[in-house]
C-alpha cells in the first residue's frame, strides 16, 4: 500500500529543495517529520507540508496505520522557470531566472 502527494510550482530552486529531500528518503514517517521540524529552511517547511499530506492520504484513503509508514520516495523536479529581465550596465539587458519546483513524496507501509 502506498500513497502520494505532489506540490507543484513552488517558488524555490530545485537544487535547494533536493538537499532536504535526500534527508528524509527511506526514513520512517515520524522520524522524517522530526528531521523536517528541526531543519530551519524554506525547503524543509514546504516538504513537511507535502509529507503531511501524503500521510493523511494514506490514513484516510488507504486505511493505513500512520506508525507503519515510511518515505518510499522523495523527489524534487524542476518546474517552469519565470524569466525576469532588467536593464544592465552599458545599455545591455540582464536577466534573472526564478526557478520553481515540484515536490513529490510517496509513503508506503513496511512489509
Amino acid at each position: 500500500m502506498e500513497a502520494k502527494a505532489i506540490a507543484k510550482g513552488l517558488r524555490i530552486s530545485p537544487y535547494r529543495a533536493r538537499l532536504i529531500a535526500t534527508l528524509i528518503r527511506g526514513k520512517q514517517a515520524d522520524e522524517a517529520i522530526a528531521i523536517l521540524n528541526n531543519t530551519n529552511t524554506k525547503a524543509a517547511k514546504l516538504t513537511k507540508k507535502v509529507l503531511d499530506s501524503a500521510i493523511a492520504n494514506a490514513v484516510n484513503n488507504e486505511k493505513a496505520d500512520a506508525k507503519t509508514l515510511y518515505v518510499k520516495e522523495a523527489r524534487v523536479d524542476a518546474g517552469p522557470v519565470m524569466k525576469r529581465h532588467f536593464f544592465d550596465s552599458r545599455s545591455r539587458i540582464g536577466h534573472r531566472d526564478h526557478r520553481t519546483s515540484h515536490i513529490i513524496v510517496v509513503v508506503a507501509t513496511r512489509n
